[in-house]
């Protein structure tokens, strides 16, 4: 081979070396930006989840947005946004304040014991009874059995004084209240079932629709709002306060009996 053959022989494998070589650096330059550019992805995807969580973090619950939303009075209830309630005989000369939480267990088992006696009262004119729910008992465990049942309590003052009353009885007899531990309340069709046993809910489409559709929440959290404002100095259930005084027992360790509070009751009324 002659001498020119072999100088362009070597030119042409240098040539294909050189072009080889510009073919992996351009295949290392387009890795490098898809890598970049997946990274940059990445990390705007991370911020954006980040910056999702944070704002749902912040968000308000259901429950507290209903703090702020259009209140729908139920009908037998008065005062600002329906939040006075008071049941009893116009000719009664006195109220007595009820402060109370569906979910709590003392005023179950004050409603169990006594409850009878206070409507025989009530019917017989002997005073006025005013309720006042709170529902602190959420707030303790991150529930909303309290707040869900004052809801569906307001629908059934909606329908009558009795009918709330008796669903009140009902919702806090031995059969239906839950143990303070159990959120049972926080469901529509527990507390639509425990409604069925009241002859005027029982299957009432109006008052099963409110229910469901949570009409009477807002009101709910505002009967709460005043719970929590009370004047009273009230901060625990059941208390039951009559011209400014709080009733007692005997033994504020032991609940309530039927003689214990007819006892308080009649203090109170001469006092």
């Amino acid at each position: 081979m002659s001498k020119r053959n072999s100088q362009a022989a070597k030119n042409a494998a240098r040539e294909r070396l050189r072009q080889e070589r510009e073919k992996q650096a351009k295949r290392a330059k387009v890795k490098r930006q898809v890598i970049v550019a997946c990274s940059v992805v990445a990390v705007m995807a991370a911020a954006g989840g980040i910056g999702y969580a944070v704002v749902q973090a912040n968000k308000p619950s259901y429950w507290e947005g209903m703090k702020d939303a259009k209140v729908v009075a139920p009908a037998n209830a008065t005062g600002t946004n329906g939040t006075t309630v008071v049941i009893g005989k116009d000719t009664a000369k006195k109220t007595l304040k009820v402060y109370e939480d569906p979910r709590c267990p003392v005023c179950a088992s004050f409603e169990q014991a006594v409850s009878s006696t206070v409507k025989k009262d009530v019917d017989g004119g002997k005073y006025k009874l005013q309720f006042i729910s709170g529902t602190f008992l959420d707030t303790h465990d991150n529930g909303e059995g309290s707040k869900n049942a004052l809801s569906a309590l307001g629908a059934a003052l909606n329908v009558s004084p009795e009918a709330f009353l008796e669903y009140k009885t009902a919702m806090y007899s031995a059969k239906w209240h839950p143990e303070e531990t159990t959120d049972t309340f926080k469901d529509d069709s527990y507390l639509i079932k425990v409604a069925d046993t009241v002859p005027a809910l029982k299957g009432n489409a109006k008052f099963q629709d409110a229910v469901k559709k949570g009409t009477y929440d807002a009101w709910a959290m505002a009967m709460s709002k005043t719970f929590d404002d009370n004047k009273d100095g009230v901060t625990g259930t059941p208390t039951f306060v009559m011209d400014g005084k709080k009733l007692t027992t005997s033994d504020p360790n032991q609940p309530w009996t039927v003689a214990e509070f007819n006892s308080a009751v009649d203090a109170a009324l001469k006092g």
